[in-house]
């Protein structure tokens, strides 16, 4: 799109007279001495002060979105919307039971729920268009706080290529899968990194046949016979709907496992109901794990969940 098409639709959205904007921008570059956009024949594009300037923009925007919002509900308890982001394997077992026990227990709270990879939603949460997150890390930094939720197992899903003695088991070490096909997460995704750790660890060459991004697609080609996949448990909960579900083997020799934790800025303001559902998020896990509808994952046992 060029400039002379941009800056119009830009107006026009706004709700301001073209030359007004020009000029608003202008005011924009004076005051910060940089140019915010880079105008071409291809369109108008961000600057990298610009892009910093709208990531700031955003944070500020949401927070009087949130203000606004405790304005009208006079603080009268947890109320107004609630952005979290969930990790595909974690949005399976958690999000309907969380959705449901929103409704029930605040119906003044709107969830937004965003399904993504860890490194997108651990970006959103940096940049304040998160209130909470679940990501596969146990460390905190100087503005993200954690509380360690599960440790998550990771199973060999599927037959094809193992010997008949591994086949039987159900187990499998790390080492059996020297020369088996698999089909894995591309590198984009955390897990796909942890397991290239712990391939390289054990002196294991994976024989990685295909890079998927769709747990569907994954386990469907387990039970296919394509090849092997390995994902944690929670992946075969698309199959909760009937049909054949594929064999899975928890990996042992050596037992990996993810931390999966919730997050949230330290340094920014928590509404009344980001810290209600944040609340209700530690107290629903150990539940669903406990009843099976949260399958291979484990609740750390030397702190009691809940507690920091």
């Amino acid at each position: 799109m060029s400039t002379a098409a941009a800056l119009p639709k830009a107006a026009a959205y706004l709700g301001v007279a073209q030359p007004a904007l020009s000029q608003q921008l202008s005011h924009l570059e004076a005051e910060y001495k940089a140019q915010l956009l880079v105008r071409s024949s291809q369109g108008v594009k961000p600057t990298a002060v610009g892009q910093v300037l709208y990531r700031h923009a955003r944070i500020v925007l949401r927070q009087l979105e949130q203000a606004r919002e405790e304005m009208q509900t006079g603080m009268l308890g947890e109320a107004g919307v609630v952005a979290i982001g969930l990790p595909t394997t974690v949005t399976l077992p958690l999000a309907i039971p969380l959705l449901r026990a929103v409704r029930d227990r605040y119906p003044g709270i709107r969830l937004q729920i965003f399904e993504s990879l860890s490194g997108y939603l651990s970006e959103l949460l940096a940049n304040g268009r998160l209130d909470l997150a679940v990501l596969f890390r146990d460390m905190e930094t100087r503005s993200i706080s954690l509380q360690t939720l599960v440790h998550e197992q990771l199973f060999l899903i599927g037959d094809r290529g193992l010997s008949d003695e591994a086949k039987a088991r159900d187990v499998c070490a790390l080492s059996e899968l020297d020369g088996v096909p698999l089909v894995l997460p591309s590198m984009a995704h955390d897990l796909r990194l942890t397991l290239e750790r712990a391939f390289a660890q054990q002196g294991v060459e994976a024989n990685t046949v295909a890079d998927v991004d769709s747990l569907p697609t994954m386990v469907s080609a387990a039970l296919d016979g394509i090849a092997c996949t390995i994902l944690p448990a929670s992946a075969l909960l698309h199959f909760n709907g009937g049909g054949p579900i594929p064999r899975a083997r928890r990996i042992i020799s050596p037992d990996i496992r993810r931390p999966i934790s919730l997050c949230w800025q330290e340094t920014s303001p928590r509404s009344p109901g980001a810290i209600a559902v944040q609340a209700l998020i530690i107290s629903l896990v150990p539940e669903l794990v406990g009843d099976g509808r949260w399958p291979g994952v484990l609740v750390p046992q030397d702190k009691p969940i809940g507690e920091r």
